[in-house]
Protein backbone atom coordinates (compact mmCIF):
# COMPACT_ATOMS: atom_id res chain seq x y z
CA UNK A 1 0.00 0.00 0.00
CA UNK A 2 1.32 3.11 -1.34
CA UNK A 3 1.46 5.95 2.01
CA UNK A 4 0.13 8.98 1.57
CA UNK A 5 2.20 12.01 1.26
CA UNK A 6 0.15 14.10 3.81
CA UNK A 7 0.74 11.22 7.01
CA UNK A 8 3.57 11.87 8.49
CA UNK A 9 2.70 16.07 8.62
CA UNK A 10 -0.86 15.17 9.81
CA UNK A 11 0.03 12.95 12.56
CA UNK A 12 3.21 15.37 13.96
CA UNK A 13 0.55 18.09 13.99
CA UNK A 14 -2.06 16.39 15.67
CA UNK A 15 -0.02 14.70 18.57
CA UNK A 16 1.54 18.56 18.57
CA UNK A 17 -2.39 19.65 19.25
CA UNK A 18 -3.25 17.13 21.05
CA UNK A 19 -0.53 17.28 24.12
CA UNK A 20 -0.54 21.15 23.99
CA UNK A 21 -3.17 20.01 26.83
CA UNK A 22 -0.66 18.96 29.06
CA UNK A 23 0.60 21.91 30.45
CA UNK A 24 -1.85 24.37 29.86
CA UNK A 25 -3.02 24.49 33.84
CA UNK A 26 0.96 25.46 34.47
CA UNK A 27 0.90 27.80 31.82
CA UNK A 28 -2.09 29.82 33.78
CA UNK A 29 -0.92 28.74 37.43
CA UNK A 30 0.57 32.01 38.25
CA UNK A 31 -2.85 34.02 37.16
CA UNK A 32 -4.88 31.13 38.89
CA UNK A 33 -3.19 31.77 41.60
CA UNK A 34 -3.89 35.78 41.89
CA UNK A 35 -7.01 35.40 41.04
CA UNK A 36 -7.95 32.60 43.33
CA UNK A 37 -6.26 32.90 45.75
CA UNK A 38 -4.21 29.85 45.20
CA UNK A 39 -1.26 28.61 47.73
CA UNK A 40 2.07 28.42 45.81
CA UNK A 41 2.42 24.63 46.33
CA UNK A 42 -0.57 24.82 44.17
CA UNK A 43 1.69 24.10 41.05
CA UNK A 44 3.36 21.39 42.01
CA UNK A 45 -0.72 19.74 42.87
CA UNK A 46 -1.62 20.71 39.32
CA UNK A 47 0.63 18.71 37.21
CA UNK A 48 0.64 15.95 39.77
CA UNK A 49 -2.78 15.97 38.91
CA UNK A 50 -2.14 15.80 35.06
CA UNK A 51 0.23 12.87 35.61
CA UNK A 52 -1.97 10.95 37.88
CA UNK A 53 -4.72 11.42 35.47
CA UNK A 54 -2.63 10.08 33.06
CA UNK A 55 -1.20 6.97 34.58
CA UNK A 56 -5.07 6.34 35.40
CA UNK A 57 -6.09 6.29 31.79
CA UNK A 58 -2.88 4.15 30.28
CA UNK A 59 -4.19 1.57 32.66
CA UNK A 60 -7.82 2.24 31.92
CA UNK A 61 -7.22 2.26 27.65
CA UNK A 62 -4.73 -0.89 28.40
CA UNK A 63 -7.58 -3.37 30.42
CA UNK A 64 -10.41 -2.37 28.42
CA UNK A 65 -7.90 -2.85 24.90
CA UNK A 66 -9.40 0.11 23.21
CA UNK A 67 -7.02 1.24 20.62
CA UNK A 68 -7.36 -2.31 20.13
CA UNK A 69 -11.02 -3.29 19.62
CA UNK A 70 -11.64 0.17 17.66
CA UNK A 71 -9.89 2.17 15.39
CA UNK A 72 -6.88 4.37 16.98
CA UNK A 73 -7.62 7.57 14.66
CA UNK A 74 -11.19 7.53 15.96
CA UNK A 75 -10.21 6.90 19.21
CA UNK A 76 -7.33 9.83 19.39
CA UNK A 77 -10.46 12.09 18.05
CA UNK A 78 -12.35 11.16 20.79
CA UNK A 79 -10.08 11.83 23.44
CA UNK A 80 -9.22 14.80 21.80
CA UNK A 81 -12.41 16.59 22.11
CA UNK A 82 -12.73 14.81 25.73
CA UNK A 83 -9.50 16.21 26.87
CA UNK A 84 -10.51 19.89 25.43
CA UNK A 85 -13.74 20.25 27.41
CA UNK A 86 -11.59 18.86 30.22
CA UNK A 87 -9.46 21.74 29.66
CA UNK A 88 -12.04 24.16 29.02
CA UNK A 89 -14.11 22.98 31.91
CA UNK A 90 -11.36 25.22 34.00
CA UNK A 91 -13.69 28.24 32.82
CA UNK A 92 -17.15 26.58 34.50
CA UNK A 93 -15.90 25.11 37.29
CA UNK A 94 -15.80 27.58 41.24
CA UNK A 95 -12.25 29.49 41.68
CA UNK A 96 -10.57 26.84 43.98
CA UNK A 97 -8.00 24.15 44.17
CA UNK A 98 -10.19 21.48 43.98
CA UNK A 99 -12.47 22.90 41.07
CA UNK A 100 -8.26 23.02 39.67
CA UNK A 101 -7.31 19.55 40.41
CA UNK A 102 -10.51 17.86 38.98
CA UNK A 103 -10.42 19.20 35.21
CA UNK A 104 -6.71 18.75 35.35
CA UNK A 105 -7.29 15.06 36.08
CA UNK A 106 -9.68 14.37 33.51
CA UNK A 107 -7.30 16.08 30.94
CA UNK A 108 -4.25 13.93 31.92
CA UNK A 109 -6.67 10.50 31.49
CA UNK A 110 -7.88 11.49 27.90
CA UNK A 111 -3.94 12.35 27.47
CA UNK A 112 -3.84 8.46 27.61
CA UNK A 113 -6.07 8.60 24.38
CA UNK A 114 -3.81 10.71 22.90
CA UNK A 115 0.00 10.97 23.29
CA UNK A 116 0.36 6.56 23.27
CA UNK A 117 -2.22 6.15 20.58
CA UNK A 118 -0.89 8.40 18.50
CA UNK A 119 2.33 6.54 18.50
CA UNK A 120 0.03 3.43 17.34
CA UNK A 121 -0.79 5.45 14.82
CA UNK A 122 2.08 6.56 13.10
CA UNK A 123 2.60 2.51 13.96
CA UNK A 124 0.50 1.64 11.82
CA UNK A 125 2.42 3.51 8.31
CA UNK A 126 5.78 3.45 9.21
CA UNK A 127 8.29 0.10 10.18
CA UNK A 128 11.52 0.45 9.35
CA UNK A 129 12.37 4.30 9.76
CA UNK A 130 9.70 4.08 12.70
CA UNK A 131 12.60 4.84 15.42
CA UNK A 132 13.45 7.97 12.82
CA UNK A 133 9.40 8.66 13.18
CA UNK A 134 9.32 8.25 16.86
CA UNK A 135 11.93 11.18 17.44
CA UNK A 136 9.44 13.33 15.43
CA UNK A 137 6.73 12.48 17.54
CA UNK A 138 8.49 12.37 20.85
CA UNK A 139 9.30 16.30 19.47
CA UNK A 140 5.54 16.98 18.76
CA UNK A 141 4.89 16.43 21.93
CA UNK A 142 7.66 18.31 23.56
CA UNK A 143 6.48 21.25 21.34
CA UNK A 144 2.58 20.72 22.07
CA UNK A 145 4.12 20.67 25.75
CA UNK A 146 5.85 24.15 25.57
CA UNK A 147 2.70 25.67 23.60
CA UNK A 148 0.74 27.07 25.97
CA UNK A 149 3.55 29.04 27.50
CA UNK A 150 4.24 30.30 23.73
CA UNK A 151 0.67 31.50 23.88
CA UNK A 152 0.69 33.62 27.40
CA UNK A 153 4.26 35.12 26.59
CA UNK A 154 1.48 36.90 23.77
CA UNK A 155 1.45 39.76 26.27
CA UNK A 156 0.26 41.01 29.67
CA UNK A 157 -3.36 41.57 27.84
CA UNK A 158 -4.01 38.16 26.87
CA UNK A 159 -6.02 36.48 29.59
CA UNK A 160 -5.46 33.57 31.09
CA UNK A 161 -8.90 32.47 30.15
CA UNK A 162 -8.18 32.88 26.34
CA UNK A 163 -5.21 30.66 26.99
CA UNK A 164 -7.66 27.73 28.06
CA UNK A 165 -10.21 28.49 25.32
CA UNK A 166 -7.10 28.50 22.71
CA UNK A 167 -5.25 25.63 23.41
CA UNK A 168 -9.08 23.53 23.96
CA UNK A 169 -9.90 24.60 20.53
CA UNK A 170 -5.99 23.84 19.12
CA UNK A 171 -6.67 20.10 20.62
CA UNK A 172 -10.13 19.72 18.84
CA UNK A 173 -8.49 21.04 15.80
CA UNK A 174 -5.80 18.33 16.22
CA UNK A 175 -8.13 15.42 16.89
CA UNK A 176 -10.31 16.60 13.61
CA UNK A 177 -6.79 16.48 11.38
CA UNK A 178 -6.37 13.08 12.63
CA UNK A 179 -9.85 11.37 12.06
CA UNK A 180 -10.09 12.84 8.74
CA UNK A 181 -6.43 13.03 7.36
CA UNK A 182 -4.99 10.13 8.37
CA UNK A 183 -6.29 6.52 7.56
CA UNK A 184 -5.63 3.18 9.81
CA UNK A 185 -2.52 2.00 8.23
CA UNK A 186 -1.86 -1.28 6.67
CA UNK A 187 0.43 -2.33 9.13
CA UNK A 188 -2.17 -1.82 12.43
CA UNK A 189 -2.40 -4.85 14.24
CA UNK A 190 -3.88 -6.31 17.49
CA UNK A 191 -1.65 -5.12 20.83
CA UNK A 192 -1.12 -8.11 23.60
CA UNK A 193 -3.41 -6.89 26.68
CA UNK A 194 -2.36 -5.88 30.15
CA UNK A 195 -1.53 -8.26 32.34
CA UNK A 196 -0.36 -7.38 35.34
CA UNK A 197 0.70 -10.87 36.56
CA UNK A 198 3.49 -10.49 34.12
CA UNK A 199 5.64 -8.12 35.96
CA UNK A 200 8.15 -10.61 37.29
CA UNK A 201 8.99 -12.16 33.87
CA UNK A 202 8.83 -9.01 32.28
CA UNK A 203 11.79 -7.62 34.99
CA UNK A 204 13.74 -10.76 34.46
CA UNK A 205 15.21 -10.05 31.26
CA UNK A 206 18.39 -7.80 32.19
CA UNK A 207 18.50 -5.64 29.16
CA UNK A 208 14.91 -4.80 29.44
CA UNK A 209 15.91 -4.12 33.23
CA UNK A 210 18.22 -1.51 32.11
CA UNK A 211 16.23 0.43 29.47
CA UNK A 212 13.51 0.34 32.21
CA UNK A 213 15.52 1.60 34.87
CA UNK A 214 17.35 4.18 32.51
CA UNK A 215 13.55 5.57 31.68
CA UNK A 216 12.75 6.04 35.15
CA UNK A 217 16.14 8.07 35.72
CA UNK A 218 14.99 10.33 32.50
CA UNK A 219 11.14 10.61 34.08
CA UNK A 220 12.67 11.59 37.41
CA UNK A 221 13.83 14.53 36.04
CA UNK A 222 12.13 15.99 33.32
CA UNK A 223 8.64 16.98 34.29
CA UNK A 224 9.80 18.26 37.50
CA UNK A 225 12.07 20.27 35.48
CA UNK A 226 9.74 21.48 33.29
CA UNK A 227 7.38 22.55 36.12
CA UNK A 228 10.19 24.14 38.05
CA UNK A 229 11.96 26.16 35.51
CA UNK A 230 10.16 29.07 34.93
CA UNK A 231 10.55 29.52 38.88
CA UNK A 232 14.46 29.46 38.33
CA UNK A 233 13.94 31.91 35.31
CA UNK A 234 12.51 34.43 37.52
CA UNK A 235 14.83 33.91 40.41
CA UNK A 236 17.56 34.45 37.72
CA UNK A 237 15.88 37.76 36.58
CA UNK A 238 15.21 39.23 40.12
CA UNK A 239 18.80 38.87 41.26
CA UNK A 240 20.02 40.69 38.25
CA UNK A 241 17.50 42.76 38.19
CA UNK A 242 16.67 42.50 34.67
CA UNK A 243 13.07 41.84 32.33
CA UNK A 244 12.46 38.89 31.41
CA UNK A 245 9.69 37.44 29.65
CA UNK A 246 9.50 34.23 31.28
CA UNK A 247 6.54 32.50 29.45
CA UNK A 248 8.36 33.22 26.33
CA UNK A 249 11.78 32.09 27.69
CA UNK A 250 9.97 29.43 29.26
CA UNK A 251 8.09 27.89 25.99
CA UNK A 252 11.84 28.29 24.06
CA UNK A 253 13.00 25.87 27.06
CA UNK A 254 10.80 23.30 26.77
CA UNK A 255 10.35 23.35 22.69
CA UNK A 256 14.22 22.90 22.09
CA UNK A 257 13.75 19.32 23.59
CA UNK A 258 12.64 19.05 19.80
CA UNK A 259 16.33 19.25 18.67
CA UNK A 260 17.24 16.90 20.84
CA UNK A 261 14.48 14.38 20.60
CA UNK A 262 14.73 15.12 16.15
CA UNK A 263 18.62 14.81 16.20
CA UNK A 264 18.83 11.64 18.78
CA UNK A 265 16.43 10.18 16.39
CA UNK A 266 18.89 10.76 13.46
CA UNK A 267 21.92 9.70 14.62
CA UNK A 268 20.56 6.57 16.66
CA UNK A 269 20.79 4.94 13.58
CA UNK A 270 24.60 4.94 13.47
CA UNK A 271 25.58 5.26 17.59
CA UNK A 272 23.01 3.41 18.75
CA UNK A 273 19.75 4.47 21.08
CA UNK A 274 21.18 3.22 24.19
CA UNK A 275 24.82 5.62 23.54
CA UNK A 276 22.64 8.64 22.49
CA UNK A 277 20.25 8.20 25.50
CA UNK A 278 22.91 8.13 27.58
CA UNK A 279 24.80 11.11 26.15
CA UNK A 280 21.72 13.66 26.48
CA UNK A 281 21.08 11.83 29.85
CA UNK A 282 24.92 12.64 31.14
CA UNK A 283 24.66 16.03 30.11
CA UNK A 284 21.03 17.00 31.49
CA UNK A 285 22.79 15.68 34.76
CA UNK A 286 25.62 17.70 34.86
CA UNK A 287 22.90 20.25 33.54
CA UNK A 288 21.69 19.79 37.31
CA UNK A 289 24.63 20.21 38.72
CA UNK A 290 25.39 23.28 37.13
CA UNK A 291 22.58 24.80 38.07
CA UNK A 292 23.41 26.63 41.26
CA UNK A 293 26.33 28.22 39.58
CA UNK A 294 25.10 29.31 36.72
CA UNK A 295 22.99 31.70 38.36
CA UNK A 296 25.92 33.84 38.46
CA UNK A 297 26.28 34.24 35.08
CA UNK A 298 25.87 36.31 32.38
CA UNK A 299 22.43 36.77 30.48
CA UNK A 300 23.57 35.06 27.18
CA UNK A 301 25.43 32.09 29.21
CA UNK A 302 22.40 31.65 31.51
CA UNK A 303 19.81 30.99 28.50
CA UNK A 304 22.40 29.11 26.49
CA UNK A 305 22.42 26.94 29.48
CA UNK A 306 18.78 26.42 29.35
CA UNK A 307 18.64 26.05 26.33
CA UNK A 308 21.21 23.07 26.61
CA UNK A 309 19.42 21.48 29.29
CA UNK A 310 16.13 21.98 27.31
CA UNK A 311 17.40 19.79 24.60
CA UNK A 312 19.20 17.11 26.38
CA UNK A 313 16.45 16.36 29.10
CA UNK A 314 13.90 15.41 26.81
CA UNK A 315 15.74 14.75 24.06
CA UNK A 316 16.56 10.49 24.90
CA UNK A 317 12.83 10.22 25.97
CA UNK A 318 12.66 8.46 21.85
CA UNK A 319 15.73 6.65 22.61
CA UNK A 320 14.06 5.38 25.83
CA UNK A 321 10.81 4.37 23.40
CA UNK A 322 12.75 2.51 21.33
CA UNK A 323 14.98 0.58 23.95
CA UNK A 324 11.82 -0.48 25.79
CA UNK A 325 10.04 -1.84 23.20
CA UNK A 326 13.28 -3.34 21.59
CA UNK A 327 13.72 -5.50 24.41
CA UNK A 328 10.56 -5.63 25.88
CA UNK A 329 8.87 -10.02 25.93
CA UNK A 330 7.20 -9.70 22.72
CA UNK A 331 4.28 -12.14 24.61
CA UNK A 332 3.73 -9.26 27.37
CA UNK A 333 4.69 -6.80 25.01
CA UNK A 334 1.25 -4.25 25.55
CA UNK A 335 2.06 -4.98 29.52
CA UNK A 336 5.53 -4.49 29.32
CA UNK A 337 5.09 -0.47 28.13
CA UNK A 338 1.95 -0.03 30.45
CA UNK A 339 3.90 -0.83 33.50
CA UNK A 340 7.24 1.15 32.65
CA UNK A 341 5.54 4.35 31.57
CA UNK A 342 3.18 4.06 35.00
CA UNK A 343 6.09 3.63 37.07
CA UNK A 344 7.60 6.62 35.04
CA UNK A 345 4.80 8.71 35.59
CA UNK A 346 4.51 7.82 39.49
CA UNK A 347 8.04 8.73 39.69
CA UNK A 348 7.31 12.29 38.18
CA UNK A 349 4.49 12.89 40.69
CA UNK A 350 6.60 11.78 43.82
CA UNK A 351 9.69 14.25 42.13
CA UNK A 352 7.32 17.07 42.15
CA UNK A 353 5.70 16.80 44.80
CA UNK A 354 9.00 16.17 46.72
CA UNK A 355 10.68 19.34 45.20
CA UNK A 356 7.75 21.50 46.23
CA UNK A 357 8.19 20.32 49.84
CA UNK A 358 11.89 21.24 49.73
CA UNK A 359 11.42 24.40 48.18
CA UNK A 360 10.46 26.83 51.08
CA UNK A 361 13.28 25.39 52.35
CA UNK A 362 15.97 25.93 49.72
CA UNK A 363 17.17 28.66 46.89
CA UNK A 364 15.28 27.65 44.06
CA UNK A 365 18.66 27.28 42.28
CA UNK A 366 19.73 24.55 44.54
CA UNK A 367 16.40 22.40 43.98
CA UNK A 368 17.43 21.23 40.73
CA UNK A 369 20.00 19.23 43.03
CA UNK A 370 17.03 16.82 43.77
CA UNK A 371 17.03 15.52 40.66
CA UNK A 372 20.44 14.87 39.90
CA UNK A 373 20.11 10.97 41.40
CA UNK A 374 17.40 10.37 38.48
CA UNK A 375 20.49 10.97 35.96
CA UNK A 376 23.22 9.39 37.82
CA UNK A 377 20.80 6.16 38.48
CA UNK A 378 19.51 5.80 34.99
CA UNK A 379 23.27 6.25 33.48
CA UNK A 380 24.44 3.26 35.79
CA UNK A 381 21.05 1.39 35.08
CA UNK A 382 22.02 1.67 31.26
CA UNK A 383 25.72 1.22 30.91
CA UNK A 384 25.75 -2.88 30.33
CA UNK A 385 23.49 -1.01 27.16
CA UNK A 386 25.99 1.83 26.26
CA UNK A 387 29.02 0.74 27.32
CA UNK A 388 28.96 -2.29 24.82
CA UNK A 389 27.77 -0.40 22.28
CA UNK A 390 24.42 -2.58 22.05
CA UNK A 391 21.12 -0.72 20.82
Amino acid sequence: MIRPAQILPVILFAQFAGTSLWFAGNAVIQDLQHAWGLAPESLAYVTSAVQLGFICGTFTFALLMISDRFSPRLVFFICSLAGAAANFALLLVPPSLAGLLLPRFATGFFLAGIYPVGMKIAAGWYREDLGRVLGFLLGALVLGTAFPHLLRSIGAILPWQQVIFGVSLFASIGGAAMLLGVPDGPHIGKGSSFNPQAMRLIFASPKFRASAFGYFGHMWELYTLWAFAPLLLLAYASRHAMTLNQSWWTFLFIAAGVIGCVGGGLVSARFGSARVAACQLAVSGACCLLAPFMVSATPAVFLVFMLLWGITVAGDSPQFSALNAKYAPREYLGSALTIVNSIGFLLTIISIQFASWLLPLLSIEYLFWLLLPGPVIGLWALRSLWWRGQA
